[in-house]
């Protein structure tokens, strides 16, 4: 018989407002709106001499910094094919974004209020895994041993979620 320990959290904190849209395919793209984003995560692994698969204040601490830079945004794609995203000088004095889908929609956003995600589209899925691997590299810098599964959880509406894993 083998043991298996995993941390969930859970947190009534762990919930950031961001406006997206998504490309829904090469010619169709669904108007700016915005959710609620409830974040869960789940970390498996072996418990330390402590008896800790991982220090619930120290993950606590990091999925509240991460969705910190992500409350009250933007979130915008800067790998998707169908859209061009540039920052440039603005003429209020800012820097703005350009979003523009395939020469038929533009979109302009103070630079300040967006955050530009390395990801191919701002869907659950990709923001639960870009949530994830910045979990992964904070968790590592603070000194945890990598844990043996990583899962990250994005609902962006009750009953509506999407689901990241890294194992190993």
């Amino acid at each position: 018989m083998t043991d298996r320990y995993e941390v969930r959290l859970r947190k009534a904190t762990h919930v950031f407002c961001a406006g997206h849209f998504i490309t829904l395919t090469d010619d169709l793209c669904e108007p700016v709106h915005g959710h609620n984003w409830t974040v869960g995560v789940d970390v498996e692994g072996r418990p330390d001499p402590h008896g800790m698969v991982v220090d619930f204040i120290a993950l606590r601490d990091a999925v509240t910094a991460i969705l910190a830079g992500l409350d009250h945004k933007m979130l915008l794609p800067t790998a998707n094919p169908w859209l061009t995203v540039a920052t440039a000088p603005g003429p209020c004095g800012g820097d703005e974004v350009t979003v523009i889908f395939k020469n038929r929609r533009r979109w302009v956003f103070p630079a300040d209020e967006c955050v530009l995600l390395p990801v191919a589209n701002t869907t659950a899925e990709w923001i639960a895994r870009w949530i994830g691997t910045e979990l992964d590299a904070a968790l590592h810098s603070s000194g945890h041993a990598p844990p043996a599964a990583l899962r990250v959880s994005v609902d962006e509406c009750l009953g509506q979620s999407a689901v990241w894993e890294r194992i190993g």
